[in-house]
């Protein structure tokens, strides 16, 4: 080793940036093309910076560093970015797609008509765009929108960027406040962790910190307490045991005891959270929460204090007229729930698969149908609203859509705008959570009737509550449990395994010729996942002419580990849909986007009309400018623009929560000890449950053992039970 090497000097280096190579928000790390003055060719540049523009002026202090397959390369230890002031920099900083309506040919026309004062006029006087050849009107509008939105979203990222955190979002945070976003950042950046999908309290109590809010201070700890009350809305929980709520603040915030019970009582005081007592103990409600489920009770109690008021008829007679219709006669036991259902105004008919649900649910109608009740079919989601139309051959909607959500918590139907019929069946119920069960029952109008179709075995709501098993056990309800397997569906090993595996007992594993149940055992996580790999990817399109990305469906329990829905995405992509170089692909939010990728909404967006759990197709990505097009059910095409790609996922592998309401027809589910935490009864057999011709169990069998002795997501705080 040479001692007498001197470090490579620090230089600066100024000039133009002529091409962004690679860029990515979440790091700000980026590879340039830059002219420095006095050079007449371009050199690399590798640096750090939230947002970057061709044409930009930049300042850069770092080394030359020479690589073997780049030449010399200059990296940035510190880089400055600013508008360009040359007209040759305003060209390419306008022409580069940034803002909406201008290309390149307008930038020219644009610096040539106005030069220097351009970035001037379009803030400031746009009216005078109009008069560059080709702008009217709704083009001079839409330049100056988006010329003052980047300009706000620019200032954002630079905030983040110098509190350390991710620009990424920066998008997103402005969509959310607007112009106020700054004046929010800096004054209370707990509001994030609130408002904004993809911040957690961590990220927002990091800014909060940087910005020197103390330890102690009272905002903090109000803020940390109702992050874990919203924290556990978002586990199920309609409350927590008061006690919990400290000792996981205590442990969120790292305080004592002594600053927590102050703060608690604080936030009562000003209706921020509520105490209530449950089985005996203290219980702190988020107010909603408490106002939903006290809507549910009083609303449920009110439908059954009546009996039903359907037309007068002979119901022996209509049985055998819909025998008739339908083509389907009715075993005793199906008779009798469809006789409960025409005596009760309100009814639950819950069962597992095979038991007829559907088949009952068909008689009720048509015999409704026929006597001209006035019916209305809805479903918490859009994919169980279509298997719901698809069923019953009737107009079925979302929740939300029946309801007319408008986002933003507002809705077009409740109390004082009642919705229109006789008639309110709702499927898949298990789904139901309490706000939205709520919301629901207060739109139903006067004299209405409700059928609540749902398995309650399956796993409850992903939002707070468990409403249908709340309503069950409470016995307020009249309900039928149908527990009879009929001959048809009793051959299939799917059917009669998921029965075996609710009750408790390990279903029967021994591979059988012709089945459509099977399990394959491995050793280990990683063979786990290469095997179904394999299957998805040429062993069972093979045999049974599944398409790979359209029939076939992975669901495993959690996100994270190997074998979680990230893993198993991008090893699933690398084989089903690899890169190619005509094939685009855009890379956000640690995810890689290509055409033909299999994706899936995370949450509800009323401007897109897109729903949490809608399953796409990705058909196009353009660059100027930059937009994905993805193709849902239906062929809907929905556009985003990079800063909303954190609304989709891949989705050639899913969580068993996300595929609830949802059906395949082959379904593959990896069985491991590394998912034990989340592994339980209600979680193997919904993924069972959403198969319809093939399911593939690949795992260790010890695993499988252990869910089926597990009842975990039974165990929610919630009171709807003891307030029937």
């Amino acid at each position: 080793m040479n001692r007498d090497a001197t470090p490579t000097p620090t230089e600066t280096l100024r000039g133009l940036v002529e091409r962004v190579v690679y860029h990515t928000e979440d790091t700000g790390y980026c590879i340039l093309k830059v002219l420095p003055q006095g050079r007449r060719e371009a050199v690399s540049l590798i640096g750090k910076a939230p947002r970057v523009v061709a044409g930009e002026q930049f300042e850069a202090e770092g080394q030359w560093e020479a690589t073997r397959d780049y030449g010399q390369q200059f990296k940035a230890t510190t880089l400055k970015l600013t508008r360009p002031d040359s007209s040759e920099g305003i060209v390419k900083y306008l022409g580069s797609g940034l803002i909406d309506g201008i290309g390149p040919a307008y930038a020219k026309r644009l610096v040539k008509k106005f030069g220097k004062g351009i970035f001037e006029i379009i803030e400031n006087e746009s009216a005078k765009l109009e008069g560059v050849e080709g702008i009217g009107k709704k083009r001079r509008q839409e330049i100056r929108e988006s010329w003052m939105k980047q300009k706000s979203v620019h200032n954002i990222m630079l905030f983040l960027h110098q509190n350390g955190i991710s620009s990424s979002r920066a998008l997103r945070i402005h969509k959310t406040y607007g112009e106020e976003a700054l004046s929010i950042l800096t004054t209370n950046p707990y509001r994030l962790a609130q408002d904004i999908q993809g911040i957690g309290f961590k990220t927002a109590d990091g800014i909060a910190h940087q910005m020197g809010v103390a330890e102690d201070a009272p905002e903090r700890l109000r803020a940390g307490l109702l992050h874990v009350l919203e924290t556990a809305a978002s586990s199920g929980h309609c409350c927590l045991p008061e006690v919990k709520v400290a000792e996981q603040t205590i442990q969120l915030l790292g305080c004592t005891q002594q600053l927590i019970q102050p703060q608690i009582e604080l936030l009562i005081g000003s209706d921020e959270l509520e105490r209530h007592a449950l089985n005996d103990q203290a219980v702190l409600y988020l107010p909603y929460l408490r106002a939903a489920e006290q809507s549910v009770a009083t609303a449920i109690g009110a439908l059954t204090m009546f009996p039903a008021a359907y037309p007068k008829m002979n119901q022996e007679a209509a049985l055998v007229s819909a025998a008739h219709e339908t083509g389907k006669v009715l075993a005793e036991s199906q008779q009798r729930a469809v006789k409960e259902a025409l005596n009760h105004r309100c009814l639950i008919i819950t069962g597992g698969p095979g038991v007829g649900k559907t088949t009952i649910l068909r008689t009720i109608l048509t015999i409704l149908g026929t006597h001209k009740v006035k019916m209305t079919l809805a479903a918490p989601t859009g994919r169980a609203a279509k298997r719901l139309n698809e069923s019953t051959g009737l107009e079925a909607k979302t929740l939300h859509r029946l309801l007319e959500y408008q986002g933003l918590g507002a809705w077009g139907r409740h109390r004082g705008n009642p919705l229109t019929g006789d008639l309110f069946v709702v499927d898949e119920c298990s789904m139901l959570d309490t706000p939205l069960m709520a919301q629901f029952l207060s739109a139903l109008p006067q004299g209405a009737h409700l059928l609540l179709v749902g398995d309650a075995d399956q796993l409850p709501s992903v939002g707070p509550g468990m409403v249908l098993n709340d309503l069950i056990s409470s016995g307020k309800v009249p309900c039928v449990h149908l527990t009879e397997i009929f001959r048809q569906a009793a051959t299939s090993r799917i059917i009669t395994s998921a029965h075996e595996i609710n009750r408790g007992r390990m279903p029967d594993l021994k591979p059988q010729r012709d089945s459509d149940f099977f399990f394959l055992e491995t050793q280990s996580a990683e063979e786990t996942r290469d095997l179904i790999v394999q299957l998805a990817h040429l062993r069972l399109p093979a045999k049974y002419k599944f398409d790979p990305i359209q029939d076939i469906q992975v669901l495993t329990p959690m996100n994270r580990h190997s074998l979680g829905t990230h893993s198993l995405n991008e090893a699933m992509q690398a084989a089903l849909n690899p890169a190619h170089e005509l094939k685009y692909e855009l890379e956000r939010f640690q995810t890689t986007y290509r055409v033909g990728d299999k994706v899936i909404q995370t949450h509800n967006n009323y401007d897109k009309e897109v729903f949490n759990g809608d399953i796409g197709h990705i058909v196009s990505i353009e660059t100027d400018p930059l937009k994905m097009c993805v193709r849902f059910d239906g062929d809907r095409l929905v556009e985003y623009e990079p800063g909303e790609l954190d609304e989709l996922q891949l989705a050639y592998a899913l969580t068993i929560h996300k595929s609830q309401g949802s059906e395949f027809p082959c379904v593959i589910i990896p069985v491991s000890t590394q998912h034990y935490v989340l592994l339980e009864r209600s979680l193997i057999y919904t993924a069972i449950t959403r198969a319809r011709k093939l399911v593939v169990l690949v795992g260790d069998p010890r695993a499988l053992s252990m869910a089926i002795g597990k009842q975990e997501s039974r165990k929610r705080w919630t009171g709807l039970r003891e307030l029937l």
